[in-house]
């Protein structure tokens, strides 16, 4: 497997780009569903047991992104100080499942609110929660005191909630049009 590009290493290795990207890329992806959260669209919808309310997205996500990303920042920590080909593999993998996942997560509302495709949305939701968890499990094994771990948890819990809630919407407007 190749190396994850060194430019995304050096964001990862400050620590104030490592926790300010994610964030700052979850809120240009927030400014999507504030306006469609809004709509017809999905006011309308049936909502599942246990929906919160809106306004309890944007700070949980906040702190969610900046959790990732300082776990993004240790694991490149762990990377710089390699000094066996394992473990220099483990970090760099663990990295690109950072990356990936990262990517999925911001797929995910353009995909729902933008494109209005629950479905497609929930597939993707289903990745994200698979390659969160797989970088969940391979940066506890780097050399962090398990701190990725702790940083990563309420992550993979706010997860698996919001794959119940995009499942949710599926099920109950299966027949409802996406327009």
């Amino acid at each position: 497997m190749s190396p994850v590009p060194e430019i995304l290493l050096d964001v990862c290795r400050n620590p104030f780009l490592a926790v300010g990207v994610p964030i700052g890329l979850g809120a240009l992806s927030g400014i999507i569903t504030g306006k469609t959260a809004r709509s017809p669209w999905f006011t309308e919808m049936r909502a599942p047991a246990g929906n919160p309310p809106r306004q309890a997205f944007g700070p949980v996500w906040t702190v969610l992104y900046g959790l990732m990303g300082y776990a993004s920042h240790l694991a490149v920590k762990s990377l710089d100080a390699a000094v066996t080909p394992n473990a220099t593999a483990s970090a760099n993998k663990s990295l690109r499942l950072y990356w990936t996942q990262l990517g999925l997560n911001l797929l995910w509302t353009p995909l729902f609110f933008g494109a209005k495709q629950k479905e497609l949305a929930l597939v993707d939701m289903a990745l994200l929660l698979g390659t969160v968890v797989s970088m969940t499990i391979e940066m506890h094994d780097l050399r962090t005191d398990f701190s990725t771990t702790w940083l990563l948890a309420p992550y993979c819990a706010w997860l698996g909630y919001a794959s119940y809630l995009n499942a949710g919407y599926v099920w109950l407007n299966w027949n409802r049009r996406n327009v």
